[in-house]
């Protein structure tokens, strides 16, 4: 499957299927699923110092939602046309715990030619500096910055971090990036007008990826109750965000060029999905709460689809990435039509007397 392999700066994965974040991956059990389900990168579910945000895992509470907003069981046949509403949490192992958890899944992954990450959510810069070179000295190959989590503005002051100034996002990947040598992959929030910008700047603060773009909040009113689904404003995400994520990673290439290594996140569902971000200027692509919702053979069933589609059309990994991005155009290049827009309106009411 050598047509699959592809690189996130100077680190190589197997395939470009990345087991993203979430609660599936708090356990052994689940990290050593996502691992043996075939995926080239597992990213452990995120820790930090803060008390409260480890809370939260305690408070969590989790919907999947049909075309209608209308509440669907959670099983491993809900559709995947499925919206997920999520109050979600962190670990709930100590960092001790969590960091001798790595130590283990890392040795499991690497018997699977699979990249183990580690995650930290930033509550505050010292203790992510702190988690990160404590990750670096245990051997864990990369560490994943979180500073995008779409939680912040809804959870206790301090728990977790939704970076949006460019500047201050520089200033924090800095601080991680001159305290360790290893590679640093910034998750980036969503929740902006100005997600290249962030980009750039944790990317010319030294990072070798970013991970885009982050969940938004959504709230979604009960019509039989009156009252939020799940109580309040959560992070919401589903297969309909993917066009969002994929022109934030064609804007970013447009800005940046062809060098950076982006992993695209939110939205995608399946191996043609992973495809589809590439094409928009991914070279990696994480899926979560497919897997959480649907159940481990999202990942090996996307490595497969993945491999097909590449045999089909005689192409690597590697050459899909930006091939759409590539080629597009703003408003003001396309051609002139003739009156096109009248094919895409209703037609006329008849006439009341």
């Amino acid at each position: 499957m050598s047509r699959l392999a592809v690189t996130i700066g100077g680190v190589r994965l197997k395939n470009p299927v990345i087991a993203a974040s979430g609660e599936h991956l708090i356990d052994d059990a689940g990290i050593l699923s996502a691992i043996r389900a075939g995926a080239g990168a597992v990213v452990m579910k995120s820790a930090n110092e803060s008390a409260p945000a480890q809370r939260q895992l305690l408070q969590a509470e989790y919907a999947a939602l049909d075309h209608r907003w209308n509440r669907l069981d959670w099983s491993g046949d809900t559709a995947a046309d499925a919206t997920l509403l999520t109050r979600s949490g962190l670990s709930p192992l100590g960092f001790d715990d969590w960091l001798a958890q790595a130590v283990r899944m890392d040795l499991e992954a690497r018997k699977h030619d699979c990249l183990l990450v580690g995650s930290v959510v930033m509550a505050g810069i010292e203790g992510a500096v702190e988690r990160a070179r404590a990750l670096e000295a245990a051997g864990i190959r990369v560490f994943e910055f979180n500073i995008g989590t779409p939680y912040a503005s809804q959870a206790a002051k301090g728990a977790v971090s939704t970076e949006l100034s460019p500047e201050r996002v520089a200033d924090l990947v800095g601080r991680i990036t001159a305290a360790v040598d290893i590679p640093v992959w910034v998750k980036l929030s969503g929740q902006s007008e100005r997600v290249s910008d962030l980009v750039a700047a944790a990317l010319g603060a030294g990072a070798q990826s970013a991970v885009i773009a982050g969940r938004a909040l959504g709230l979604v009113p009960d019509l039989d109750t009156m009252e939020p689904v799940l109580g309040t404003s959560c992070g919401i995400g589903g297969y309909w965000n993917l066009p969002l994520t994929c022109h934030w990673l064609a804007m970013t290439r447009a800005r940046l060029g062809a060098g950076p290594a982006l992993i695209g996140i939110n939205g995608a569902t399946d191996g043609h999905d992973v495809a589809r971000m590439m094409l928009a200027g991914a070279s990696a692509v994480g899926l979560s709460s497919a897997v959480m919702l649907r159940g481990w053979g999202v990942l090996s069933e996307a490595v497969a689809t993945l491999d097909a589609y590449l045999a089909q059309k005689g192409l690597s990994a590697a050459d899909l990435v930006g091939r759409a991005a590539d080629s597009r155009r703003n408003f003001a290049d396309m051609p002139v039509l003739d009156q096109v827009w009248r094919n895409h309106i209703p037609a006329p009411l008849a006439r009341l007397d």
